[in-house]
């Protein structure tokens, strides 16, 4: 009798450890009531990533996960995220791209770049292809998204509503698949079954 509960005890304990190793990868964030001034893209698929040139070289996107800032250089609140965004880029150089697009002119943008220290990527888009299919209204304006193409993140990175974090990008990352099978792919390591 006694090897019959304990068996019953070992499968329980196996099936708990099973079920924590298919949540472990954790969650996104929820999406927090808050304005916009866009469409609300949360949960859903990003539009077709299009600019029109880079000023900077244009960043490996693959694996990684990607904050879009619509941004300009006349843009006080703009101004004031971009060091915040420098720290992103910094802090989560190896599972995060963070690009500016400015629908300016690459002229204007370069002038701005060379008194202002942007140390992430930047492009322009003259004809706001993404920033129109949004619908964006107020900038600074970011976007947050997964390697599946899925906005987990949305608005303006210094509201008070919910201010853009570290540990709301570590959430990202951590709960994104495809940044796992990256790791994994570099380190020679299968992916776990939960992850692909």
């Amino acid at each position: 009798m006694k090897s019959g509960v304990s068996l019953a005890a070992l499968f329980a304990a196996l099936l708990f450890v099973t079920l924590l190793l298919s949540v472990a990868q954790g969650e996104y964030p929820e999406p927090v009531q808050k304005s916009l001034h866009a469409d609300d893209l949360r949960g859903k698929p990003a539009p077709a990533f299009e600019v029109g040139q880079w000023i900077t070289d244009e960043p490996d996107r693959r694996g990684k996960v990607v904050l879009i800032d619509f941004w300009a250089t006349w843009c006080g609140p703009c101004r004031r995220a971009m060091p915040e965004l420098n720290e992103l880029q910094a802090r989560f150089k190896d599972d995060l791209v963070v690009i500016g697009i400015s629908d300016q002119a690459p002229d204007i943008i370069r002038t701005f770049m060379a008194k202002t220290e942007l140390d992430y990527s930047v492009a322009t888009d003259p004809d706001a292809t993404m920033k129109r299919e949004i619908h964006v209204t107020g900038i600074p304006h970011v976007l947050i998204i997964s390697t599946d193409g899925i906005v987990r993140w949305q608005g303006c990175p210094l509201t008070k509503q919910e201010p853009l974090t570290e540990a709301i990008v570590q959430q990202i990352i951590d709960a994104d698949p495809g940044v796992s099978a990256r790791h994994a792919a570099a380190s020679g390591q299968s992916t776990p079954a939960h992850q692909r």
